[in-house]
């Protein structure tokens, strides 16, 4: 794998390009990876990710604990990996332990080797050479190292001990690496700034391609991440790429990037689909039509609609006007709330091909503040038009 950055703004934000490996197309960085279940998007078929914009949608994220039922690792790599196994030839992998949707990992008193990982088949006790076992078989492009995540509201003590586990588990990891992949080390701290410092200077000691910034998303308030962020990724090396979970809203991924962040994964989409939800923010943050308040625009906080109400029932037109993704092409938000009334799967498989789209040119914008040097400005007016936006949404509530 490589990586560089071609351009800074605002101090800390900086975009860039990572190239794995014989992939075909170099990835621009800040990005998004996809979130999948079993290597793939949770509603969208193998045949219809083509829709989604290229090279932006080709970085998906896998976790490797949903392969712990079903296929053996054996199986997986007799198969040729998960590459062969999906038929993703054309697409990046990247296996991260942690799963959004599932429980947070809970240590097991009596087993100091490994952790109890919430999973598929039931909570599981995951060792270090189990895990490794999984990766060798995957043959992902990028792997973090096992982390021991803790939530904001564990005592000192838990904390320091789920750093001295992850950097012991990253050694671990590393000494059992398979031939291939990038490997992410894994850094975790809770809310503990000098936890987080500690176990940043451990791992950007060790020998790794780029790192993966655990344990956020657990309860840190908004006003204390970025002191989290930027106590990390001042210690880290400028030249390797960074990882994080756990911030999926616009606001939180803007916070992301200011600190130096240049990979997401987040089940953010993934959870508005379920409901229903579809976005319709405009993607600079500001909207030129924001005094023109519309029917469509009640129950809503004018960034995303709720394609369940009733209102959009005889509604023909898109989502978005002028949004190039092949739901807005192809179908109307009255048919897609006729789908969710009748409980058709496939109103979810338009409404992540739209959400998907929609927050990848989020994620194009924010690429092209930086090249420019106005990502400060990008960051204020977003904010400020999102505040706006609830703000008329309310009133009119």
């Amino acid at each position: 794998m490589k990586f560089a950055v071609k351009a800074w703004s605002n101090g800390s934000a900086r975009a860039g390009v990572v190239q794995l490996g014989n992939f075909p197309h170099p990835i621009e960085t800040p990005c998004l990876l996809l979130s999948t279940r079993k290597g793939l998007p949770f509603f969208i078929s193998p045949d219809l990710l083509p829709s989604l914009p290229s090279p932006d949608s080709h970085l998906l994220q896998v976790c490797p604990l949903h392969f712990l039922e079903g296929l053996s690792p054996k199986t997986i790599s007799n198969s040729g990996g998960l590459h062969q196994m999906l038929g993703l030839h054309d697409y990046g992998l990247a296996a991260v332990s942690r799963d959004s949707i599932q429980c947070l990992p809970e240590y097991n008193s009596t087993n100091k080797v490994g952790a109890s990982f919430e999973t598929p088949c039931g909570r599981l006790l995951i060792k270090p050479v189990e895990y490794m076992e999984l990766i060798s078989s995957m043959r992902p492009n990028i792997w973090a190292t096992l982390a021991d995540e803790v939530p904001t509201w564990v005592s000192d003590k838990r904390n320091r001990t789920s750093v001295d586990r992850t950097v012991r588990w990253l050694d671990d990891c590393i000494a059992l690496s398979p031939a291939g992949g990038a490997v992410f080390g894994a850094i975790v701290g809770g809310s503990n700034v000098e936890e987080r410092r500690r176990c940043a200077q451990e791992v950007a000691k060790r020998n790794v391609s780029g790192y993966w910034i655990g344990g956020f998303g657990l309860g840190e308030s908004r006003d204390e991440r970025p002191a989290l962020l930027n106590t990390i990724t001042d210690i880290l090396p400028e030249e390797k790429p960074r990882l994080i979970c756990g911030l999926g809203l616009p606001e939180e991924v803007l916070q992301g990037v200011a600190s130096g962040i240049d990979l997401f994964d987040s089940v953010y989409i993934y959870h508005l689909t379920l409901g229903g939800f579809a976005l319709t923010f405009p993607l600079n943050g500001v909207d030129e039509n924001e005094s023109n308040f519309q029917l469509s625009d009640i129950g809503s906080d004018r960034t995303k609609i709720n394609l369940r109400a009733t209102v959009y029932r005889k509604d023909t037109s898109p989502i978005v006007e002028g949004c190039c993704c092949y739901t807005c092409q192809n179908h109307t938000k009255a048919y897609i709330n006729h789908l969710i009334n009748v409980h058709e799967m496939l109103a979810q498989t338009l409404i992540e091909i739209h959400n998907t789209h929609h927050y990848l040119g989020f994620f194009r914008a924010i690429r092209e503040a930086i090249k420019t040097g106005n990502f400060e400005q990008f960051h204020r007016q977003f904010i400020e038009g999102r505040r706006n936006c609830v703000a008329v949404a309310a009133v009119h509530a």
